[in-house]
């Protein structure tokens, strides 16, 4: 036997809220409102209308996620030869659920110099122009942040 929790039961325009002060249902749109939402709330939920001897059920899962920290980016390797300055660059959050990232130029006159879809960046600027700033973006399906990568560390000093 399958046992269900029933968090709220709607008849005849009268509602019955069992978990009154951590949900709250909207008799005008049938909507269920989940208060201080937490990770134990991402789950399987299933909605059901009685009319007469028939019964419409719809499931519902719900995931929640964390956002997403601001992310920090730190230099691997660094590699200076003839002028040129390559660098393998690796963009993090410390926080957040299925966290993507991309990197991209803040110039359009670069652009393809910053580009990448991974947290790491290979990048090799030509000799004389290290003053490209590269964006690292980490996003999820809650929350997104960026952060600059200025390359101040590629100097010959």
């Amino acid at each position: 036997p399958q046992k269900k929790q029933v968090l709220v039961k709607y008849s005849r325009g009268e509602s019955i809220n069992y978990l009154e002060g951590q949900m709250h249902f909207q008799g005008s749109d049938f909507s269920l409102e989940i208060l201080n939402t937490s990770r134990q709330d991402g789950q399987l939920y299933e909605y059901s209308v009685s009319k007469g001897h028939e019964e419409e059920v719809q499931q519902i899962q719900l995931k929640v996620y964390e956002p997403v920290s601001k992310p920090s980016i730190q230099i691997l390797s660094k590699e200076l030869a003839n002028g040129s300055c390559t660098l393998t660059l690796n963009c993090t959050a410390e926080r957040g659920d299925d966290v993507s990232y991309s990197w991209d130029s803040q110039d359009s006159r670069t652009w393809g110099l910053c580009w990448g879809n991974s947290s790491f960046l290979h990048l090799s600027y030509p000799p004389g122009n290290s003053s490209i700033s590269c964006v690292c973006t980490a996003t999820n399906p809650v929350s997104s942040w960026a952060v600059t990568f200025n390359p101040s560390g590629c100097s010959h000093e």
